[in-house]
């Protein structure tokens, strides 16, 4: 006598029902934390470490500045007519001396032109006699830490670093907000939790009243 059941029986088996909007929410956000938050787990640890390190401006490790002063003369061409071309004169000063990061801050007047390097923790400054050609440059660049905390301000950092900066914005909002809906769901420890994020909210604004006071 055979035991498999026959095409009746499968056929008598119920239809899986449809999960429910509530259940389909709730995978949805589970999903959407996991992914999020493994994504930006490394700008998480990047801002904290940075956070730490903006807050303490007086810690020494990896906070060592070099500072140069180098003068010669530029080449002719460099200006005319009062005109100067500021790309040459940008090019010439990154070969001759190794500069790095976006040139700006330019200024010339009747005696003098000056313009800036500028990248996380390190600047350049020049300053050229328009008569001459001649000019003195100084170069400041700043330790390790300093190179963390203009990059956590997005200073000097350029536009693809900005971007950055908002994407992983975005994330950690994302991730905030999924687990939010993920603690709504779980009924043991939703009040206590809740109950713990409006401790923490009110804590937050009271610093934040008494910083600003």
């Amino acid at each position: 006598m055979s035991l498999t059941p026959g095409p009746e029986a499968a056929s008598a088996r119920p239809a899986p029902r449809p999960r429910s909007a509530k259940a389909r929410a709730n995978a949805w956000a589970r999903t959407l934390h996991t992914y999020t938050s493994m994504i930006s787990l490394l700008a998480v640890l990047f801002f904290a470490v940075t956070g730490v390190t903006l807050n303490h401006p007086d810690w020494a490790f990896g906070s060592a500045e070099t500072r140069r002063e180098v003068t010669g003369t530029l080449p002719a061409g460099w200006i005319q007519g009062g005109e100067v071309n500021w790309l040459t004169v940008a090019e010439e000063l990154r070969a001759r001396h190794g500069l790095r990061g976006r040139a700006g801050d330019t200024r010339v007047d009747e005696t003098e032109a000056s313009l800036s390097f500028k990248a996380p923790g390190y600047g350049a400054d020049a300053f050229i006699d328009t008569a001459t050609g001649q000019y003195t440059l100084t170069v400041d660049a700043q330790g390790a830490v300093a190179v963390l905390n203009d990059l956590h301000r997005g200073r000097d950092s350029g536009r693809a670093w900005a971007w950055l900066i908002d994407v992983s914005g975005a994330l950690l909002a994302l991730v905030a907000v999924t687990g939010l809906v993920i603690l709504l769901y779980l009924k043991k420890t939703r009040g206590k939790a809740l109950a713990v994020m409006l401790g923490g909210t009110v804590l937050t604004g009271l610093l934040m009243w008494r910083a600003m006071g």
